[in-house]
């Protein structure tokens, strides 16, 4: 699964898309009213399927280019980001056409079925010029579907993964030659994961849990690398990460009740003494990053975040602990987090923002609470997102796609049911 690597700024603007109403006037409207949540909102555009999968195709054609802004400042989380493109891609289509496609075991080249596919996004592609003239929608395939010719050589995904691992420290990068770090070091294995090659000979089983272990603190926390930074990002990668190669401690026996001693490193339970890491300790530092609202933070003390949250939740529930949290209150925080779009946000007071549409609703569905948010809402704010012209979704609507959003408003979707897997590749609303 997906980490929260990438953090954006949520900068404030005057009317801003809130969850709740403020000022005497306002609740007298919204008493005299029916809720706008209630209302009726205009049809939402259907899901482009086939432009998304146009644009994830030619991303890494794009980054990879010499004058490429966004290739550069992306340089540090390529790994992620290469895991965005392909759970995208895979909610889209079927593995093999995903394969063909970005080239995932297989040296990237425009195959008969990728470039098929490819075509019929280009069917409603824009050309570069931005002309929409249905006579011009074709005459750029070369830009907006297809390798080029140098492209079609690219090694296959899999061995660029396997490029980016650090011997020195047993994990991997974010790119080739790149430290290793919890957040790339999950990447790497969910890309591994997907493409059906966790039985690769490359992988070294034995570093990689070498690695993981040697990052828990002495608190149960876990840092992100060697330089020691604490998160409840990493304690999710952690446990994710061993929980996907089989390595994650037995915790039937484990209690995980809080104690006097549970920061003290001699209160560590007899039956972890030998095990790869403490789970118990683990799931007792997570429990103490929960906030009064009940909702948790990034360390102890730190505001309450829909990012966290979701990593949070994760790792509790790989750590069989979720009683450590209040459901109930935890899951009123949530779902406080609609706003008037329908869209979800991250934190009170701030925009609606399509990947919280994985974050929360994922935490949710863990704990059994989708019913308690407008589902139809969520679903048509992501359409809304969608670019109509050359594919990708976007943080709200009108602004610029990247991959990000893209993966996170397409697995969001994939929540709510939106994703027919029958009818992908047609143009289609079913909201």
């Amino acid at each position: 699964m997906a980490t929260m690597d990438n953090p954006h700024p949520e900068p404030p603007r005057e009317g801003a898309d809130t969850s709740t109403s403020t000022g005497a006037a306002a609740a007298a409207a919204a008493a005299a009213t029916a809720s706008p949540l209630a209302t009726a909102p205009p049809p939402p555009p259907p899901l482009h399927d086939n432009l998304h999968v146009g644009y994830i195709s030619n991303l890494a054609s794009k980054l990879d280019r010499p004058t490429s802004y966004e290739g550069a400042v992306t340089e540090h989380l390529r790994m992620s980001g290469v895991y965005w493109s392909l759970a995208a891609l895979s909610l889209l289509r079927p593995a093999e056409e995903a394969d063909a496609l970005l080239g995932v075991t297989v040296t990237s080249r425009p195959t008969s079925t990728a470039a098929a596919t490819i075509s019929r996004s280009n069917d409603t592609c824009s050309s570069n010029d931005n002309t929409t003239d249905d006579n011009d929608d074709n005459k750029n395939d070369n830009d907006n579907g297809r390798l080029d010719v140098e492209e079609s050589h690219r090694k296959p995904i899999v061995d660029w993964v396997f490029d980016c691992f650090d011997p020195s420290q047993g994990g991997f990068g974010g790119n080739v030659g790149h430290d290793a770090h919890l957040l790339y070091t999950l990447s790497a294995l969910q890309i591994l994961a997907m493409a059906d090659r966790l039985d690769d000979p490359r992988l070294d089983r034995e570093a990689v849990v070498k690695f993981v272990a040697s990052l828990q603190q002495r608190d149960g926390s876990f840092a992100g690398d060697e330089w020691g930074e604490v998160d409840t990002r990493f304690s999710y990668c952690a446990l994710s990460a061993l929980s996907i190669l089989g390595a994650l401690p037995d915790t039937s026996s484990d209690d995980t009740r809080p104690t006097s001693g549970a920061d003290d490193a001699s209160s560590t339970s007899s039956s972890n003494e030998k095990s790869t890491i403490d789970v118990q300790k683990a799931a007792l530092y997570v429990s103490s990053c929960r906030n009064f609202d009940g909702g948790f933070g990034s360390v102890p003390g730190a505001e309450s975040h829909a990012g966290q949250i979701f990593c949070c939740v994760g790792a509790l529930s790989i750590a069989r602990s979720l009683h450590l949290l209040d459901c109930d209150l935890l899951c009123w925080w949530l779902a406080e987090r609609q706003c008037d779009s329908g869209g979800l946000n991250g934190r009170p007071e701030k925009q609606a923002d399509v990947c919280y549409s994985w974050w929360i609703l994922s935490a949710l569905s863990i704990l059994g609470r989708t019913d308690w948010i407008n589902s139809d809402r969520l679903a048509a704010f992501i359409l809304r997102c969608q670019d109509d012209d050359d594919g990708g979704i976007a943080d709200r609507p009108n602004d610029m796609p990247d991959v990000f959003h893209t993966f996170f408003g397409i697995a969001g979707l994939s929540l709510l049911g939106v994703l027919d897997t029958s009818r992908l590749g047609e143009e289609r609303n079913q909201i």
